[in-house]
Formats: C-alpha cells, sequence, structure tokens
C-alpha cells in the first residue's frame, strides 16, 4: 500500500493545479531550475519498469522538447523563485494527487514520491503499482 500524504506545507502550481510540491521539495527544485542553462522546464513522469512495474522520472528538458498535449505548471516558490514542470497526459494518469517531496537524511534522502493512486510501492521509493 502506498505511504499516505504528508501533513507538510504543500504548493500547488499557480492555476491550482499540478503535483503537490512541499516547502522542502521546492527550495531544491527552485535551485537546480536556476542552475540549468538557458529555457529549461522539469519533467516529472512515469515509464514501465522498476520493482514495483511503474517507475518515477524527473529530467530537466528544454522547451523546445515540450509536447502540443503535455501540461505545463508553474510554481513560485516560497523564495519568490520560479519554475515550471511539464507533465504528459498518460503519466498525468497515474500521478494526479502525487505529493514530491526533498530530504537531506543520508539513508534515504533526495526527492521521495508518495502518490495516493499507487496500490503497491517498492522499497526505493521510486517504483509503484496501480
Amino acid at each position: 500500500m502506498s505511504s499516505p500524504i504528508s501533513t507538510a506545507v504543500t504548493h500547488t502550481a499557480l492555476d491550482g493545479k499540478g503535483i503537490l510540491i512541499t516547502d522542502a521539495a521546492m527550495k531544491q527544485l527552485a535551485r537546480l531550475c536556476a542552475e540549468q542553462d538557458g529555457d529549461q522546464l522539469l519533467r516529472v513522469g512515469v515509464r514501465s519498469g522498476g520493482c514495483s512495474g511503474m517507475s518515477y522520472t524527473m529530467d530537466f528538458v528544454s522547451a523546445a522538447e515540450i509536447n502540443d498535449d503535455d501540461e505545463v505548471y508553474e510554481y513560485t516558490a516560497p523564495d519568490g523563485a520560479s519554475f515550471k514542470v511539464a507533465s504528459d497526459p498518460k503519466s498525468l494518469l497515474y500521478i494526479y494527487g502525487m505529493q514530491l517531496d526533498f530530504s537531506t537524511d543520508l539513508i534515504g534522502g533526495g526527492f521521495n514520491f508518495t502518490n495516493p493512486n499507487a496500490t503497491q510501492t517498492c522499497g526505493c521509493g521510486s517504483s509503484f503499482a496501480v
């Protein structure tokens, strides 16, 4: 079973949609996006594979790689930095309502996904089943 969504403060995109992103993840994403060259967006999605059947993907892509049917969400971090997150329609079916968090723990640190749509998750936290 999936973990319940934590009670951490979360942010949605400026239009009130998109994935939920915690303060910690917002700060980390804003920093990473600022380090990218040019007009880069964060692409979040899923693909077949992983321990549980589906795995999460996160990559920086150029704006030219965004497809017409992709959803693009703009987020503004607490410090005022903004960044965009893109996702394809098929992935959105699996990650709708997902929360993205970030941890600096030595073990299990990094980005963590909490997906209310997942019926099973892997111990690594990067794969799931629906």
